[in-house]
């Protein structure tokens, strides 16, 4: 059976559903699986909750979800780009589970490797470790953290062939990789999509084994530049 997908919407027919888990890849605005996060804002799936590593900045990534109230939960290690975040959180509209960014990393990593919990020195005797179990280990305090799973992976890839073998560029190679492992259904959006055999094994990053659907997406739009600094010219 083809893993090829016409577009986004087809790529989650039958899978979106309302209350599911999603992991949503990428870091900051890079390596962000953009059109299907569009599709997930027009199936209208609602009461989600997204692990992901931030929400989006406003208007864009998972801050199109965040506008029509679609995310109930976020399981996130940085949402400080998201205005509309902050307001909705403020106001006990929307749940935060907030994760150091290497814990949250070694939690997907974990939970796609069927490891359902491990120990780590982050956050012991922080509010991170309020409520969780904490041991010590030749003398020293580690706190228990749960490995994640999620219903449906998304993830951008800039390259694939149609048996789902991906490739990655530069920052996208963050989180994409582990989530794409983590998800019971891992749908890729990629930019190049080749014919199986024609990528070299050795730059082959997640094995098509993990990846069910793809969407290929052709033609990436405009990239925003989430903070522009400039300096003034000197004068000649």
């Amino acid at each position: 059976m083809s893993k090829i997908y016409k577009d986004a919407e087809a790529a989650l027919a039958g899978a979106i559903k309302d209350g599911m888990t999603i992991m949503s890849g990428g870091f900051g605005i890079c390596g962000v699986a953009d059109t299907l996060i569009a599709a997930i804002r027009k199936s209208g799936a609602k009461d989600l909750t997204v692990i992901s590593n931030n929400a989006g900045v406003d208007g864009g990534g998972l801050g199109i979800l965040l506008e029509t109230r679609q995310i109930r939960k976020m399981i996130s290690s940085y949402v400080g780009e998201n205005k509309l975040f902050a307001q909705q959180y403020l106001a006990g509209e929307l749940e935060l589970e907030f994760n150091p960014q290497g814990t949250l990393a070694e939690r997907i990593r974990a939970g796609g490797a069927g490891i359902p919990a491990f120990f780590t020195k982050t956050g012991v005797g922080t509010i991170i470790a309020e409520g969780k179990e904490v041991r010590v280990f030749d003398g020293e305090e580690y706190v228990m953290e749960r490995g994640l799973v999620a219903d449906i992976a998304i993830v951008h890839a800039w390259k694939a062939d149609t048996e789902g073998n991906l490739v990655y560029r530069k920052t996208s190679r963050n989180f994409n990789p582990n989530m794409a492992t983590a998800a019971k259904l891992t749908i890729a959006e990629v930019e190049h999509l080749v014919e199986a055999g024609t990528i070299d094994p050795d730059h082959i990053i997640t094995p098509g084994i993990f990846v069910q659907r793809i969407v290929h997406v052709p033609v990436v739009g405009a990239k925003p530049i989430e903070h522009r600094t400039t300096r003034k010219r000197v004068a000649a």
